[in-house]
């Protein structure tokens, strides 16, 4: 499921990131890649926050829907 209709305060695994290499890449420098885990902490207005390892990031919806998770 994208990441904007998880649950939030659960640990999700990453399954897949549907986007560009540039943005792939940007994500993976910040934490994100397939298989890592993360929490969502917050939606609104389809904007995310979500805490990666220790640091808290905000994605907005475009790039928010293009990151799929597993609970």
């Amino acid at each position: 499921m994208p990441i904007v209709f998880a649950p939030q305060g659960e640990n999700l695994r990453v399954i897949r990131v549907m986007a560009d290499e540039k943005t792939k890449k940007h994500l993976e420098n910040l934490g994100i890649t397939v298989g890592s885990e993360l929490t969502v902490l917050s939606v609104s207005g389809g904007s995310v926050i979500v805490m990666v390892k220790d640091s808290r990031l905000a994605l907005d919806k475009g790039v928010a829907t293009k990151i799929l998770v597993a609970v």
